[in-house]
């Protein structure tokens, strides 16, 4: 399965934030939407991504004043992302070994979609349950073919 595959099933909005809103924002966008990171867009291309542990260390660095900090202060801007053509595996193995739960996909620095390890795991376990069936019916030989 390719990325764009897997956006294409996946009809989720894509919430952004700007880089000088504050970290206190960032934390009621992710708590309201019940999602953990933000991609940061500037100019209409993507920037950065703050996550919600990118925000968790900010407090805990700067529990006296954090709520004046910005999301400019901890977002990540080294980014690691994807295209539409990428395979769902290659997703999955830059997740694993850079240790990060999200992936921007990518057109031309323009943010197309995100891909969370949520959405990896979804789209293994689909394709399992297809798998497991064809094989039960191969082995009881009901499958028609």
């Amino acid at each position: 399965m390719t990325v764009q595959e897997l956006l294409h099933a996946k009809t989720s909005v894509i919430h952004t934030i700007e880089k000088h809103e504050t970290i206190v924002k960032a934390m009621e966008c992710l708590l309201h939407n019940q999602i953990s990171c933000l991609p940061i867009i500037e100019n209409n291309s993507l920037i950065g991504i703050i996550s919600d542990k990118d925000i968790f260390r900010a407090i805990f660095e700067n529990r006296s004043h954090f709520d004046e900090l910005t999301v400019s202060n901890f977002m990540a801007t080294d980014l690691i992302v994807g295209v539409a053509e990428d395979n769902i595996e290659y997703i999955s193995n830059l997740m694993t070994k850079n240790r990060i739960r999200h992936i921007p996909i990518v057109n031309e620095q323009k943010l197309t979609g995100l891909i969370s390890i949520g959405d990896i795991v979804k789209a293994k376990e689909k394709d399992m349950v297809f798998e497991n069936r064809y094989l039960k019916q191969y082995i009881d030989g009901s499958y028609p073919g």
